[in-house]
């Protein structure tokens, strides 16, 4: 039987995938060139517009407070989406359309400015993390059978590491980064989806439904910040 705070990150969990599932109308990615699905580049919104960006919507973890402090600026020439966060968990999502057949692999762009201290998403009570990816996978009851991998820069948990989230059972996070050494620089990534899914869950995967975007401190109480610019899918 779910406890209260089980419940309350249940009904966060349903929330979002009735959201992103549910016929709300999300821009779904745009091929930008051949072989490539594009989610996002941000050069659609203005410069220096905060809030949510427009083709995006909001996702309320229960207990989160968001605030959404988010800005489309141009960083080292990069145009992306500034993410902060101070004692609080903010969360957008849009909906996607693409096959992981053709196009497996997430391409993005990260610069991490600071980390939540003493964040740790192996440790419920730390489970907080800078600017970071999901991809999500909806399925219903939303619950207990949606699945989304989280791609990651903990503080602490070592990169490398496949983490389940201590707060629900429908999230897993791949750390791609640790700790401060490689922050305050931009960074490009490029993940096999397809193959990710078929290492955490043991079966090919059927179409993502969204991709999300969040910053969380709300556990250690703490501040946080990172960029993300360009966002696509692409052939291996």
């Amino acid at each position: 039987m779910l406890s209260g705070r089980r419940r309350a990150r249940a009904a966060g969990v349903a929330a979002v995938i009735m959201l992103i599932g549910g016929g709300v109308v999300l821009s779904g990615g745009t091929p930008a060139q051949p072989g490539e699905v594009l989610v996002e580049d941000w050069t659609g919104h203005p410069q220096g517009g905060g809030g949510v960006p427009q083709g995006w919507r909001t996702y309320e973890t229960p207990g989160g407070r968001p605030a959404y402090d988010f800005t489309v600026v141009v960083d080292d020439g990069r145009r992306a989406l500034r993410l902060r966060s101070r004692d609080e968990h903010s969360t957008i999502a849009r909906a996607l359309v693409v096959d992981l057949d053709a196009t497996p692999v997430l391409e993005w762009s990260w610069k991490i400015v600071t980390l939540p201290p003493g964040a740790d998403v192996r440790k419920r009570e730390t489970s907080d993390l800078t600017a970071h990816l999901y991809v999500v996978w909806a399925r219903f009851p939303a619950a207990l059978r949606s699945r989304l991998i989280g791609y990651a820069w903990d503080t602490t948990a070592p990169a490398g590491r496949i983490e389940k989230s201590r707060k629900t059972g429908t999230t897993t996070f791949v750390i791609l980064h640790s700790g401060t050494a490689e922050t305050g620089r931009w960074i490009t990534e490029r993940r096999d989806v397809r193959a990710d899914y078929l290492r955490i869950y043991g079966e090919k995967p059927d179409r993502p439904s969204a991709l999300a975007l969040s910053i969380d401190t709300n556990d250690t109480h703490a501040t946080a910040e990172g960029l993300i610019g360009r966002i696509a899918f692409a052939t291996r």
